[in-house]
């Protein structure tokens, strides 16, 4: 396994989670989720999505991947990053500063899933990355440090948390697949998951 990435097996509890789900959904309503596209093609990307804190990320046809302050659909700045969430940041990663963007990726059907690769569209590359899912089990797919490198696999479960930090930080890494039914979180099935990042240099 490349050194710097962490797994935190069933770190929140069934309770948390739900706790955290019930202000997610409120937060959703006021910051919907989106159909980002790749970049050039304008083709949908398979999950949806939103974003919380100062800066979102984002994708579209014309100006490709990025970061920016304002939700894209609706135009209004993007809510906070729940209290939950920067608690465990601090707990957990120990990077000084908070994260600026908590991205939410909603794999909502059994052709959900995100291709092999690298978070690198931060200016701050020292911060490392946190994960955590919610609903449905993941199959992650965690590369090297080049796309045609050997790969792990891990199912991710509901409550999973985990940690791409050092040389983790620039390794490929994806969703293969949903395995859906696995977990009775999310009303209707389906993977909530939850990445926070550093964006800027302090």
């Amino acid at each position: 396994m490349i050194s710097g990435f962490k797994y935190l097996p069933e770190y929140l509890d069934r309770d948390e989670q739900e706790a955290l789900l019930d202000e997610l959904r409120v937060n959703i309503q006021k910051s919907p989720l989106f159909n980002p596209q790749m970049p050039g093609t304008g083709k949908p990307f398979s999950v949806k999505m939103t974003n919380f804190g100062s800066l979102g990320w984002v994708s579209d046809k014309d100006q490709g991947y990025r970061y920016q302050s304002i939700h894209p659909i609706t135009g209004n700045p993007w809510l906070p990053i729940p209290e939950t969430l920067l608690k465990l940041w601090e707990k957990i990663t120990g990077y000084p500063v908070l994260p600026e963007c908590c991205l939410l990726n909603y794999y909502h059907n059994e052709k959900s899933k995100m291709g092999l690769h690298r978070d690198e569209d931060e200016e701050e590359m020292l911060a490392p990355v946190l994960s955590l899912s919610l609903g449905d089990t993941a199959v992650f797919r965690l590369g090297g440090l080049t796309r045609k490198g050997p790969s792990n696999f891990i199912k991710l479960a509901s409550g999973d948390i985990v940690v791409l930090g050092g040389e983790a930080r620039k390794a490929y890494h994806g969703v293969d697949r949903i395995l859906h039914g696995s977990s009775q979180l999310l009303k209707h099935g389906g993977r909530i998951n939850l990445t926070m990042r550093r964006v800027t240099t302090p």
